[in-house]
């Protein structure tokens, strides 16, 4: 083996053995940098005949040619090892399932207030939705419920530390019944003059707030208010209604109602009114579901009608009752706690 066969195998095994890209450049420079063995033996050309650089410098060139090759070809050993190497650490196992966004749907008692709606409309009555703050007025005295009368007590609420434009107290609503006052007001203001005027027919869902809280309870809640009013509306028909609206709402008539006397400002006579299923897992247990009775005539009077001439029935219930009946759930808190787990039961 001859010098130059020697000095190409001399840079191939210092290119071979070079692990960074870095460290492949400090090996070249030994052999083609302005000062390596290559460009040495390329400048001692100058001192040789004609004739014999001719030929030393095609063999020195030749010599030059394989080693930048080899060169070469450790370049692109070294980018492919790092192409490698990082296609290893980014690798992703296409076998796998792909994440996805989990598709979102609608919560039991959002469920069971639409279905409420549905079939209430499938009986006539308008859904009416109105603010969650409300002043004492409507919230307490236009419901029969006077300052310091102490049924107040039975909805104890919570209260805003402000007042309205005509100084009265706002709280956030115990009940959604304020809104009986708001649609029968209105509507009794955009019928005026007309004989007779046409029957109130509105239910009213929504949040609701007050100080209670246990299993069956919650600081905020949600109620659906119901109101019928015309000439002639009476408890039969609040017993109809109503007893279409369970026979629909938990598609069986495998039921019985009761209307137990009680008492509420807003309404006279009153009643509770509870479900009894005949067959099931609550078979034979009498369940409060309701509130009821006729309205009172000083409320129909705060709606700016007549109540020698109008009268109707009101009802106010829980949608979240309805949902923990509906779905078997025992624990009215595990549906506000935003466990996906549970929730996604429902979708």
């Amino acid at each position: 083996m001859n010098e130059l066969d020697q000095l190409v195998s001399s840079a191939q095994a210092d290119f071979d053995v070079a692990p960074t890209p870095a460290e492949l450049e400090n090996a070249k420079a030994r052999y083609l940098g302005k000062s390596g063995r290559v460009t040495e033996l390329l400048k001692a050309l100058g001192a040789l005949p004609f004739e014999a650089k001719k030929a030393r410098g095609a063999e020195i060139n030749q010599a030059k040619a394989r080693i930048e090759a080899a060169l070469q070809a450790r370049r692109e050993a070294l980018a492919e090892a790092e192409l490698q190497a990082q296609l290893r650490a980014e690798a992703l196992d296409v076998t796998l399932p792909g994440r996805q966004r989990g598709i979102g749907g609608l919560h039991p008692v959002s469920r069971t207030i639409e279905r409420i709606e549905a079939i209430f409309a499938s009986m006539g009555f308008d859904v009416a939705e109105g603010p969650e703050i409300e002043t004492d007025w409507m919230s307490f005295t236009a419901l029969n419920n006077p300052e310091n009368h102490p049924a107040r007590s039975m909805q104890d609420t919570f209260y805003v530390d402000l007042k309205d434009e005509q100084g009265r107290w706002l709280n956030l609503r115990p009940h959604t019944s304020p809104m009986q006052v708001r649609y029968a007001r209105a509507h009794a203001a955009r019928c005026a003059g007309m004989d007779p005027m046409p029957e109130i027919r509105v239910i009213a869902p929504g949040r609701t707030y007050r100080v209670d809280s246990d299993a069956t309870h919650s600081p905020m809640f949600h109620q659906c208010e119901g109101l019928w009013i015309g000439q002639n509306i009476s408890f039969k028909d609040l017993k109809f209604v109503f007893s279409d609206f369970v026979r629909q709402f938990f598609e069986t008539d495998d039921f019985d109602v009761r209307f137990r006397p009680s008492f509420f400002p807003f309404t006279e006579p009153s009643a509770e009114i509870d479900i009894a299923f005949r067959s099931g897992p609550l078979a034979g247990r009498w369940l409060e579901v309701a509130g009821s009775g006729q309205v009172h005539p000083n409320v129909v009077r705060n709606y700016g009608l007549d109540p020698e001439q109008h009268i109707g029935f009101a009802f106010g219930m829980g949608p979240d009752r309805l949902a923990m009946l509906r779905y078997g759930i025992d624990d009215l808190r595990l549906m506000f706690d935003g466990d996906l787990r549970f929730l996604q039961q429902f979708n």
